[in-house]
């Protein structure tokens, strides 16, 4: 029954796949097929439920900010990160500079390019990039994940506009180490080759409280806290808010068409769906999780039965 009402989503998201398109400002990601679309769905009883192109890999972009400031709140601790960066919605676009110029010159929140650049810029000196990808893979339960080396080179031709953002930072004296490395471990996270599976283990790890399928902990509980609510209020750019009331689920996007939502203490869910809206997310995955959001009364202030 619930493999049914798995499917009915999918198809009901399919429709709206034709009103988006792909993400072109990275050249590479512009080679993706726009009518791609799958969701999974990882639950704590360890049942799995998938449906369409699961297990096709894309690049994770900007979900990857939530393995970064998960692991930057390990490492760097609370106090560090929300010195230098926010925790409020912005309201621009996710890669505007618009109000790094004004008076406060930190970056909005941790799932913003300048917030992420930053965060990134904690991270690097303290934990290779390889230890990341270690990382990721036991995160995500997932061995395939390996650098996107072709998307990592695309990236890095139109890395212009981050590049800005990190120096105007550095300028402001929020990045005080080396600017370029720490846009380059920023660029390699966001190149990291992800399915929707993989979306679903993330989303499942945060979902119990970061611990995973095996009964080890993997993050504490406060770091998963913090994490699953700067999702819901920050975590699909500039469209967050009307995400918030209409779905009311955890989630992150990525321009890569990756979904990461998270039904705290139930499931982790994941979605590929590489048509994007005007605000850079899964159009057809909006939709998908606007349907199983009612269907099952997921939103975190529904009224349960």
């Amino acid at each position: 029954m619930f493999q049914d009402l798995i499917n009915e989503a999918l198809e009901t998201g399919r429709p709206y796949i034709k009103e988006g398109e792909v993400a072109t400002y990275i050249p590479e990601l512009g080679r993706a097929d726009k009518n791609k679309l799958g969701i999974s769905i990882f639950c704590r009883d360890g049942s799995r439920f998938s449906c369409g192109d699961t297990k096709d890999r894309f690049s994770i972009q900007s979900i990857s900010k939530v393995i970064s400031l998960a692991v930057a709140l390990e490492v760097c601790g609370f106090d560090m990160v929300f010195e230098n960066v926010g925790m409020e919605p912005s309201g621009d676009a996710f890669n505007s500079l618009i109000k790094l110029e004004g008076s406060n010159s930190h970056p909005y929140n941790p799932m913003i390019n300048s917030g992420a650049i930053v965060v990134a810029s904690f991270i690097e000196p303290k934990v290779s990039f390889e230890e990341m990808l270690k990382l990721a893979r036991c995160f995500c339960q997932d061995d395939g994940i390996v650098l996107d080396e072709k998307v990592y080179g695309s990236e890095m031709s139109t890395v212009a506009r981050n590049r800005a953002i990190a120096y105007l930072l550095e300028s402001k004296g929020v990045i005080n180490g080396n600017v370029e490395e720490a846009l380059d471990f920023y660029v390699k996270m966001c190149s990291l080759s992800v399915t929707a599976e993989s979306l679903a283990g993330l989303g499942l790890l945060l979902a119990n409280d970061g611990v995973d399928p095996s009964g080890k902990r993997l993050l504490n509980s406060d770091t998963v806290r913090v994490v699953k609510t700067i999702m819901l209020t920050c975590g699909m750019y500039d469209g967050s808010g009307e995400f918030a009331v209409r779905v009311g689920i955890p989630s992150k996007s990525g321009v890569g068409g990756g979904l990461l939502s998270v039904v705290d203490g139930k499931m982790g869910i994941g979605i590929y769906g590489p048509s994007l809206d005007a605000k850079g997310n899964s159009i057809a995955g909006r939709k998908i999780l606007q349907f199983l959001s009612s269907q099952m009364k997921l939103h975190i202030f529904a009224k349960k039965d």
